[in-house]
């Protein structure tokens, strides 16, 4: 194809198409006690069903709904006995049975419970040995079933079988490749790379299922690929696109599983789509919503993508080109 079909081709395209982009779709939630309020809520999960949990931390809770936000139900309250909380903050659910692992920040531990709540185990204590937490923050659970914790204060990974039988960590305070000021957001793509926010850092490493490590992006500021506090993060199912809630600049930013900048979502504000501190996000099955929890605007809010809309008259046009 010469240079004078290509730009001919694109001013077709361009005249008569929408760009893909995310477009703010709707929201649930406000400060509040009762069912489907929140109190700063943090981490995001959804199952393959569709269903939504929310870890709401100053409720001492995780709640769940529907896909676009009827309250199903919840569980827990404050404390240190099985099912009880203080501060969740990372929720993930499991592959097959679709159990809910919760990082239980205060109490230095990791619960796990059925789809509905129930208890199923628990491990961690206070401390910087293996499986011991200071103040876990992010959980995700790979294709294989292990579990991932990012272990905040030790500025470290750990990692787990499903029951919570240690199988390794990487990761130490500092600034070089594979150290950590603050570990937060986790996530575990079907390859098993292993995405993490280093927060204190700001920027999001990679690493390998058993933490070798693969790369890096990111920095301190306002621009494009910069960040200011990473807290939570997502890989977009079937592309594998990294999607990265930036606390302090109110947005989410995404980029290529290399760390190629892409677009952000959202701005400052408390309007349709703007956010305030937003903590984590969380994508539908088929990754055609993403869903944000806005913390303090107290509430969930989620998108949609919506695809370029090619219309009659523009593949017309390109295929005229190709006569």
């Amino acid at each position: 194809m010469n240079k004078l079909v290509t730009a001919a081709t694109t001013v077709a395209l361009a005249s008569s198409c929408s760009w893909a982009e995310w477009v703010y779709e709707g929201q649930w939630g406000d400060y509040g006690r009762g069912p489907g309020g929140f109190d700063y809520p943090t981490g995001v999960a959804v199952a393959v069903n569709g269903n939504v949990y929310v870890a709401d931390p100053g409720n001492y809770r995780i709640q769940y709904f529907t896909r676009d936000g009827r309250y199903l139900g919840q569980w827990g309250r404050r404390g240190s006995g099985d099912g009880e909380f203080d501060v969740p903050r990372g929720v993930a659910i499991a592959p097959g049975a679709g159990n809910v692992y919760v990082a239980d920040d205060r109490n230095n531990r990791v619960q796990y419970f059925t789809a509905a709540g129930s208890f199923l185990g628990k491990w961690g204590s206070a401390g910087s040995g293996d499986g011991e937490f200071a103040y876990p923050e992010g959980v995700a659970v790979a294709p294989n079933g292990d579990v991932y914790v990012a272990d905040y204060a030790n500025s470290r990974v750990q990692y787990f079988a499903a029951e919570g039988s240690f199988k390794g960590k990487w990761g130490e305070l500092g600034s070089a490749n594979g150290q950590f000021l603050a570990t937060t957001g986790i996530s575990v793509p079907p390859n098993g790379r292993v995405y993490v926010c280093d927060k204190g850092n700001c920027r999001v490493q990679y690493f390998t299922a058993a933490g070798s490590f693969l790369g890096k992006w990111g920095s301190k500021g306002t621009g494009e690929g910069q960040f200011q506090l990473p807290l939570g993060l997502a890989i977009r199912p079937r592309n594998g696109q990294v999607y990265v809630v930036d606390y302090l600049n109110n947005c989410v930013q995404y980029f290529t599983p290399t760390g190629s900048f892409l677009g952000k979502i959202g701005k400052y504000g408390w309007e349709n789509g703007e956010f305030v501190e937003p903590g984590y996000c969380a994508f539908s099955p088929d990754g055609r919503r993403l869903y944000v929890t806005d913390s303090s605007n107290y509430r969930v809010q989620y998108f949609r993508w919506s695809d370029p809309a090619v219309t009659p008259t523009s593949l017309g046009k390109v295929k005229a080109l190709f006569r």
